[in-house]
């Protein structure tokens, strides 16, 4: 859509909002005092059968759950675009793409450096083409060159440390104008739609993780550790399956309870029926509504 003004570079400006989620922002300026988390446990039986199936060629780089969730994760905000939404200076946008943003361990040690990872999602897309896209950024950030965002904050280190206070805070004031240079930003994962934490990779819970006021991002997605959990159908009966548990914080301003609910029943439609995602992240989905 063409650029009007209060339009910035990354989103536009919403002007037919409903009057409640025009208040808001102004009333509750920061992201993180508007936090509202889910927890979802999801069946992976048929996933990890799928992952057997895609996996029996065995690829160069195999597929694996967390691709399935990144995956599922853009297809769902595409799916519903109010999700795509973000709060900045009191206003509401509607964010101009699709992405998600997780942080890469180099290697696993208590000094291991970290690198930054961020996936910019196209309509087109689907699991093979994000599988190869996911290959791809994560052999870059294993290597030695570093993302722009990450030697961009290196470079606060350089300089005197009241100067680079000073030159933080100027930063801040440009955040929440939009004014960050491109170059700055280009991989930091709070300007993304999404960003994932895979604590199930280090043996952890998923948990809760907090928003930042820091950037645009409105959805934090914790995994956590797969594992056989006891699930209890209609007549009573316990079976053990291969499951996974999910933590979604999400800015509660950008949406209301019942849309939240339709989205996280389409996420595990998703996880539960991974063959949904070999089609276009915008080709629609039937599920079970609220």
């Amino acid at each position: 859509m063409k650029k009007r003004m209060g339009d910035r570079r990354d989103g536009r400006l919403l002007r037919d909002i409903d009057s409640m989620h025009f208040i808001m922002p102004i009333i509750y300026p920061n992201r993180c005092d508007n936090e509202a988390f889910i927890s979802e446990r999801v069946d992976l039986t048929n996933a990890m059968a799928y992952l057997d199936r895609k996996n029996a060629d065995e690829p160069e780089y195999k597929y694996n759950i967390f691709q399935l969730i990144v995956t599922a994760l853009l297809k769902t905000v595409t799916l519903r675009p109010k999700m795509n939404r973000f709060i900045a200076n009191r206003n509401m946008y509607q964010r101009s793409e699709v992405s998600a943003a997780f942080v890469i361990k180099k290697v696993f040690s208590d000094n291991g450096e970290e690198g930054l990872a961020f996936i910019h999602a196209k309509d087109s897309d689907n699991i093979d083409s994000i599988h190869d896209e996911i290959y791809r950024q994560v052999s870059a950030c294993r290597g030695e060159k570093k993302d722009s965002t990450s030697a961009a904050m290196d470079g606060f280190m350089k300089i005197p440390r009241p100067i680079s206070k000073a030159a933080v805070r100027f930063v801040c004031f440009l955040d929440r104008h939009g004014w960050v240079p491109r170059s700055f930003v280009a991989a930091d994962p709070y300007y993304s739609s999404i960003v994932i934490t895979n604590l199930g990779s280090v043996k952890l819970h998923s948990g809760y993780h907090h928003l930042t006021n820091w950037g645009t991002n409105s959805i934090f997605c914790a995994v956590g550790e797969r594992k056989l959990r006891p699930f209890i159908d209609s007549q009573g009966n316990v079976e053990m399956r291969d499951s996974i548990d999910l933590g979604l914080t999400i800015d509660e301003r950008i949406a209301d309870g019942y849309y939240y609910s339709k989205t996280v029943r389409l996420l595990r439609e998703l996880l539960e029926n991974p063959e949904l995602l070999e089609a276009p992240l915008s080709k629609e989905v039937e599920y079970q509504n609220v």
